[in-house]
């Protein structure tokens, strides 16, 4: 049996992870792969009990130290009740979002890198992807994007101003680049299937 693998997908608002990771879930389908899909905060029926709470309400609903707290719940169920069994019989897992977002999105103001990754040990045992997927865009091209999908904000963390979303996509670039062998940068601009070429081409090494 070939052994599991845990792929996310990162990113600002507008890099568009949900679009890439179904067409790359479909991908790595037609080769042959059981794929599962799946999503943060989310992915399991406690997980997911949580995001509507997390992501709805206004800004203030929960302070920075409460979010950051939930968010590491949801990923702990998360993991236990979908990633890894579903890496135990050597499915593919593709998730929107995991711990880089927490990183970079409740890793403002209060809270710095090191405590949420201290929240990560504690609650899931510093589980790590076998690759991140990091899709980055020039800011104005993103706002952009986040403006045709959405409309208006989406919810209470992607209606957050400019100069967070900027600090936030900012910080996926730090990991990034103190982090490579885990993190690859992925030029998400231009036509969406060049997007998933490039992915695919990340994941070249880990593939059967």
């Amino acid at each position: 049996m070939n052994p599991g693998r845990f792929i996310t997908l990162e990113g600002g608002e507008g890099a568009g992870k949900s679009t890439q990771l179904r067409a790359l879930a479909a991908a790595l389908r037609a080769g042959g792969l059981e794929v599962v899909e799946t999503r943060e905060p989310g992915g399991s029926e406690g997980a997911e009990a949580i995001r509507a709470m997390l992501l709805t309400g206004g800004d203030d609903r929960w302070s920075p130290r409460a979010e950051a707290l939930m968010f590491a719940a949801a990923r702990a169920d998360h993991i236990e009740k979908t990633i890894r069994p579903a890496l135990a019989r050597g499915a593919w897992v593709l998730s929107d979002r995991f711990l880089d977002s927490s990183r970079a999105y409740q890793g403002q103001g209060d809270l710095d890198d090191a405590d949420i990754l201290t929240l990560h040990a504690l609650g899931s045992a510093g589980f790590l992807p076998d690759r991140t997927l990091f899709l980055q865009l020039p800011a104005e091209q993103a706002e952009a994007r986040a403006l045709i999908r959405d409309g208006t904000a989406s919810d209470r963390i992607g209606g957050r101003d400019r100069d967070f979303h900027r600090a936030v996509a900012a910080a996926f670039v730090r990991f990034a680049t103190t982090e490579p062998e885990r993190i690859r940068t992925i030029d998400a601009s231009g036509d969406a299937a060049d997007v998933t070429g490039r992915l695919l081409a990340a994941l070249a090494d880990l593939l059967p």
